[in-house]
């Protein structure tokens, strides 16, 4: 038996506080380069701190909240060696959710699990978060950076964010404001965005070598990788201009995991469905390519992606050119319609009608 002393330093347990402390410098500035005015102090701190005073013109002030993580779509940004777009999908997932009600986001926190802390590895993910933040318009107050050796692979890490905003309780939105004869404006997505990524991996990129998932392309000429790889789109700034305009937007649905028909519904009522135009709006090349490797049928992707349409906003019969107009740059489509239920006691559910993805 060794007479040798053990070492008990944390660093010869795996985790590296010299490492954990080079991070926090190596991502200073992207962070605060989010920091709104209502943001006090800087990043170090035991808690992020974030001013209410804006609130104080509100009748009834709700805050919002909203988590996710990017998924396995991370297993694709390690095999490519590109990590900043995944934070942007980070914080697009959850600022997306949250702007639901009309909520305008505050303030955004991430943690992100290593097996071993790389500063180079956090400022690079951070850089695509603080592009998030930026771009949603809410500031990154604070995070977590954990090093969890022996459970996670020293080259493995994983994601997730929290996003809290606030609306003005009279002026939120939500399937309680809509109508029969309400028009459904569809918002182009950026690709899969964040959701379907364990099948997409499956079919298209689980047999492929590094070399050769770096060198596939679409038949369009795109490289398969960027086109998996483009990040979730924001749609915050867009819906938060209609509602400052005085739109009629009376719902919206964010079209996450389980596709169109399991999103749309959560922004409908009881007695009223959506009828949405097959047809109606451009799909993606990379999704028609999956459609085609995976074998699946119409309905199993409606169910699984947005097939092209991240973001669908019902507005009041009458006003859906302007509200179109204010979307059309993320590009735009008329979708469908709300309709009155066969069931008018039944939940609201997507109906769809003719045509197929051409």
């Amino acid at each position: 038996m060794s007479s040798e002393p053990k070492s008990s330093a944390y660093k010869d347990a795996g985790v590296d506080i010299e490492a954990g402390a080079e991070a926090v410098e190596a991502i200073r500035q992207d962070v605060e380069s989010t920091f709104t005015p209502e943001v006090v102090g800087s990043i170090g701190g035991f808690g992020g701190l974030f001013s209410a005073a804006a609130f104080k013109d509100m009748e009834d002030p709700l805050l919002v909240s909203g988590t996710d993580g990017v998924g396995t779509k991370l297993e694709l940004a390690k095999r490519s060696g590109r990590l900043t777009t995944v934070g942007i999908d980070l914080v697009a997932m959850c600022a997306n959710d949250i702007v639901c009600c009309g909520a305008r986001p505050l303030f955004f926190l991430d943690y992100l699990a290593v097996g071993r802390l790389e500063p180079t590895l956090a400022a690079s993910l951070v850089k695509g978060i603080a592009a998030g933040c930026r771009e949603a318009g809410c500031a990154l107050i604070g995070g977590e950076m954990a090093e969890h050796p022996g459970i996670m692979a020293a080259d493995d890490f994983d994601l997730s964010g929290f996003c809290v905003g606030v609306v003005d309780r009279p002026k939120m939105i939500g399937p309680d404001l809509v109508e029969e004869g309400d028009a459904i404006i569809g918002v182009a997505s950026s690709g899969f965005h964040s959701n379907g990524y364990s099948l997409i991996r499956k079919a298209l990129t689980n047999d492929l070598s590094d070399e050769e998932l770096l060198g596939a392309k679409l038949a369009n000429g795109q490289p398969l990788i960027d086109a998996l790889l483009e990040p979730t789109r924001l749609y915050v700034q867009p819906l938060l201009s209609t509602l400052e305009a005085g739109l009629a937007v009376h719902a919206v649905a964010h079209i996450t995991g389980g596709g169109i028909t399991f999103n749309l519904d959560r922004a409908l009522p009881v007695g009223l469905d959506a009828q949405v135009q097959l047809g109606s709006w451009e799909t993606p090349p990379v999704m028609l390519h999956l459609a085609q490797a995976a074998n699946l049928d119409t309905e199993d992707l409606l169910k699984t992606f947005n097939m092209g349409i991240g973001f669908a906003v019902i507005c009041k019969q009458g006003s859906e050119e302007a509200v179109f107009k204010h979307f059309e740059p993320q590009g735009a489509f008329h979708i469908g319609r709300v309709v009155k239920a066969t069931n008018p006691d039944a939940p609201g559910k997507v109906v769809y009608v003719e045509g197929g993805f051409e």
